[in-house]
């Protein structure tokens, strides 16, 4: 395909890059809608996430889940509302670039969705490891396979897996990438729904002693490894109740849990390939449900943790696990030395290793259904800029038969694979991954602002767009809904950047090595920005005048 549409020998160039994008409308509402589910997956992402609540003594994690729920929805209806203005692929870029102006929409979107998401690479892989391969492999006895992921070489081998499959995964298209969601979807439900069977009809007294078994039969763990567990966080950790309330503590829990229940949006960046899409109704339902059906089941999950499980057991875990792996002073190695991986817990209530292992294949499925949006929302941001003509014009190349910007998916690639070798051997310079939470929510913030002044700032869309008849007391819907999410989002920026406790371990003062990683970003994007600014210019092509138009899909 050709990169440009140049006209004739010495002809001005035209505005975009093309007539139009190029890509298609391939997707529904319910493709949105499960993409929106996996992008705040309550098993990857949320059993992940949560696993640091014990950080957090006196937090009542429920009320908190429900709290951050709710605020979490006047983003999607903020992200609804923009996307029924502009329904365009690019999402955060194509607004901010519009209404904030083109350089400093690129910097902030650019910064969020392509340089901080090759931190995530690394964590995708991360959870693989901890929810799939060690689980598996310590259930059918492969114990140096689960060893190996442990090591600096195997976590380098975690990382290519992941990349490979996730390119190959969007390399496929999104028709076929939203087959492949679906299928994992329902598969992942019937998995979920084994999973809580068991919780459910299972006494506390017989976990305790199917956790018992299986410590001693998988790892050699002595007698009464569940009271062990407890015994060994003890030395670290004072405990938790589930019961006890006190809602001070609930809002130091938000920035745990927008590692995950922050991203119903995700999607936001490919609502330009959703059918229906300037319909407001589509795009926040897909969101709102997506959302609102992974705090249900969440809600469904830690009440059976906490019946059969026991609350405090299972906070125990998190805690043993996590101070051990970290070093903090005094923790002791807890008698099971792998991640307290729910699904496998619950597995162990059946004494038998192949439904244990049939259980974490199953469940896996969450897994990979969800692992594509490691990249597919990433390249249409980036194909958007490059569209723009403010990257380079291969990085907006789409495949002809499948509409795939591969010159885009590129970009992702190759800086994850340096990435992923540097995250797995040069452990110090792990503490950066701990911002790719802070950084996107700080994009996404970026968008409410541009959001909050669009009535005013960009008079012409908004006028013509189904949104300018909400209003409250005068006041466009979209901006009274953007100024609560807008606070929502500086209190856990805030909390990341300063809290005095370092609880996240993302405060400024305690992490310098991430604060200059993610300013030498702000300044590379910068430096893009200009540098494509002036080339441009001397070309005859007006970057200003591209960030003030909207570009055909």
């Amino acid at each position: 395909m050709a990169e440009t549409t140049m006209g004739s020998a010495g002809a001005r160039p035209t505005l975009f890059l093309r007539n139009a994008t190029g890509l298609v409308k391939a997707w529904s509402t319910f493709d949105a809608f499960v993409y929106s589910f996996w992008s705040v997956n309550l098993i990857t992402l949320g059993l992940y996430g949560m696993s640091f609540a014990y950080t957090v003594p006196n937090g009542q994690l429920l009320a908190a889940i429900l709290i951050f729920g709710l605020l979490t929805t006047f983003l999607v209806g903020t992200y609804a509302m923009l996307v029924s203005v502009m329904p365009r692929t690019g999402g955060d870029y194509a607004w901010q670039s519009r209404v904030l102006g083109g350089g400093l929409g690129f910097v902030l979107s650019i910064t969020g969705w392509w340089f901080t998401l090759f931190l995530w690479a690394p964590i995708y892989a991360n959870i693989l490891v901890v929810q799939f391969f060690s689980p598996l492999a310590y259930t059918l006895g492969w114990t140096n396979v689960a060893t190996f992921f442990t090591s600096q070489n195997g976590i380098f081998v975690s990382c290519l897996i992941v990349l490979a499959f996730v390119s190959v995964v969007v390399t496929l298209g999104m028709e076929v990438y939203a087959r492949i969601q679906k299928i994992c979807f329902w598969i992942g439900l019937v998995g979920l729904a084994v999973t809580c069977a068991l919780l459910l009809f299972a006494s506390q007294s017989d976990f305790q002693n199917a956790f018992n078994r299986e410590a001693t039969s998988l790892f050699g763990a002595p007698a009464n490894a569940y009271q062990a567990t407890i015994d060994a966080a003890s030395k670290t950790f004072s405990g938790q109740d589930f019961g006890y309330f006190a809602f001070g503590p609930i809002f130091l829990l938000l920035p745990w849990l927008a590692f995950y229940l922050l991203w119903p949006n995700w999607g936001a960046t490919l609502y330009g390939e959703v059918r229906g899409a300037k319909d407001i109704r589509k795009p926040f339902w897909s969101m709102f449900w997506g959302l609102w059906v992974t705090v249900a089941l969440v809600a469904l999950v830690m009440i059976l943790i906490v019946k059969t499980m026991g609350w405090n057991f299972y906070q125990s875990a998190n805690a043993a696990y996590w101070n051990n792996l970290f070093a903090v002073q005094g923790a002791v190695a807890p008698p099971v030395p792998i991640w307290p991986y729910p699904v496998m817990f619950a597995g162990w209530l059946v004494d038998n290793h192949l439904f244990q292992a049939l259980l974490i294949l199953v469940m896996g499925l969450w897994f990979f259904g969800w692992a594509g949006t490691l990249f597919l929302s990433s390249t249409r941001v980036i194909f958007a800029a490059a569209f723009d003509r403010v990257l380079p014009a291969w990085a907006a190349n789409i495949s002809a038969k499948r509409r795939v910007p591969y010159g885009s998916l590129i970009l992702m690639i190759v800086p994850s694979v340096v990435i992923s070798a540097v995250y797995a051997y040069r452990p110090t310079f792990t503490s950066v991954f701990l911002d790719a939470t802070a950084v996107l929510a700080l994009t996404f913030f970026a968008t409410v602002v541009a959001a909050i002044i669009l009535p005013w700032r960009r008079k012409d869309l908004y006028d013509a767009s189904p949104i300018a008849r909400y209003k409250i007391a005068g006041v466009p819907l979209i901006t009274v809904v953007g100024v609560i999410t807008g606070l929502f989002l500086l209190f856990m920026l805030y909390q990341w950047s300063f809290n005095g406790d370092n609880l996240y371990g993302t405060s400024f003062q305690k992490t310098p090595n991430s604060v200059y990683y993610f300013l030498a970003t702000y300044i590379v994007a910068v430096v893009i920005y200009v540098s494509a600014r002036i080339y441009r210019s001397r070309q005859g092509i007006d970057l200003r005048r591209i960030h003030h138009e909207i570009p055909v899909e």
